[in-house]
């Protein structure tokens, strides 16, 4: 009952944070939009499923190089990439209502949409669009910061401990257990010395572990943080790291019917990171965890979100073509060159009328962020009763 009024008060905070912990409603919206039978059915590849702003973000790679990628693949599935698309355009509709933008910038947001991802897919791209100021201050400050900006930031100080409290609860017995023999375990023991760049040996325990109630999709689900001690050898110095472990669950995006995918949510998750942000991906181990599949994910300091208070006119334009684009990578490197002209020529036909989108695109996000914003209002009243 805590956590569900906890997730409530986060998705009544704006219509923005109400869209993004409502992807199972935004689905079913969708599929009853007078739009959904016009939406294009694109090759059937690894999409994000949950497609919107904050999930967007720099991430390091194992040797900490930073790029923009998809951060969070909680849903993905093999599905139709129009699904991305509509996901993130009406993530971007509704900060920019936020922001206080005229329609008018919505739809020019929409235009910037669709060229950047038409960019990306292109066969002959061989450039990146500029980064607005959104992107890339975000992008120096992630490539500045060390474990010290990490430890302070999540776990409140750099002593090798969890501070209980608001965020982070104490374990009983037995998950304190299971997280140590989690550990122990050969094949994750390994991947996270590998991880860690000691190949597959060294030492490695876990120094503090605690339940971590963080976001809306995890409460009420498996959600750990857990501190690990790694090193070389027994009488080398010990360095920490950070793991997040998280409940993998079935996806709420749909997935194109025929196409073989991991039945395990876990492993399913971690091979749409590896193809859709392999930064991520790389640095992703499946396991289970009291018998439920399970993501651990080592923290890196240089993963951050693309956060937007306000955009600007100007900004608003050059962000949603940046995102899309960087979707769009994500999605071209899964196609063959054929593929991807096929593709950029269904996404330049039916152009809506004065906009140089497709229409089904823009009717997807009018007709939805109209039924999110009613929806919205509804959960606050919901809410307030409450």
């Amino acid at each position: 009952m805590v956590l569900e009024r906890r997730r409530a008060l986060k998705m009544a905070r704006s219509v923005h944070a109400y869209v993004r912990g409502n992807t199972a409603q935004f689905y079913q919206w969708l599929a009853a939009s007078p739009v959904a039978g016009d939406i294009p059915e694109g090759p059937p590849i690894w999409i994000c499923g949950d497609c919107h702003l904050g999930n967007l973000g720099p991430l390091a790679d194992a040797e900490r190089r930073v790029e923009i990628q998809i951060r969070d693949l909680d849903q993905t599935v093999i599905g139709n990439p129009a699904l991305d698309l509509i996901r993130l355009g009406l993530s971007l509709a509704t900060a920019a209502r936020s922001s206080d933008l005229p329609g008018i910038v919505t739809a020019r947001m929409v235009e910037g949409m669709i060229d950047g991802y038409l960019h990306a897919i292109s066969p002959e791209a061989n450039d990146c669009p500029v980064e607005p100021e959104v992107v890339s201050s975000v992008r120096a400050r992630a490539i500045g910061r060390r474990w010290k900006h990490l430890a302070r930031e999540r776990i409140g100080d750099t002593e090798p401990v969890i501070p209980l409290g608001k965020r982070f609860w104490e374990l009983s017995g037995k998950e304190r257990g299971g997280i140590d023999a989690l550990f122990d375990e050969p094949e994750v023991r390994e991947r996270a010395l590998e991880l860690a760049g000691l190949g597959r040996k060294g030492r490695l325990r876990v120094v503090d572990a605690a339940y971590w109630r963080k976001g809306c999709s995890s409460l009420g689900r498996l959600r750990y943080a857990v501190l690990l001690g790694v090193a070389k050898s027994k009488s080398s110095d010990e360095f920490l790291a950070l793991v997040d472990i998280k409940e993998a669950v079935t996806s709420v995006a749909p997935a194109t019917a025929g196409r073989p995918m991991p039945r395990d949510a876990a492993e399913r998750v971690v091979a749409g990171a590896r193809a859709l942000a392999p930064n991520l991906g790389e640095r992703m181990i499946p396991a289970r965890l009291f018998g439920k599949p399970v993501v651990l994910r080592e923290l890196a300091p240089q993963d951050l979100k693309i956060e937007v208070e306000q955009f600007s006119r100007k900004e608003a334009v050059a962000a949603a073509a940046y995102l899309a684009f960087v979707v769009g990578v994500g999605h071209a490197r899964q196609l063959d060159d054929g593929q991807r002209d096929a593709w950029g020529s269904v996404l330049k036909k039916r152009r809506a009328a004065n906009l140089d989108a497709p229409s089904w695109l823009w009717r997807s996000i009018v007709d939805l962020a109209a039924t999110h914003e009613a929806g919205y209002l509804e959960h606050c009243r919901r809410f307030a009763a409450g």
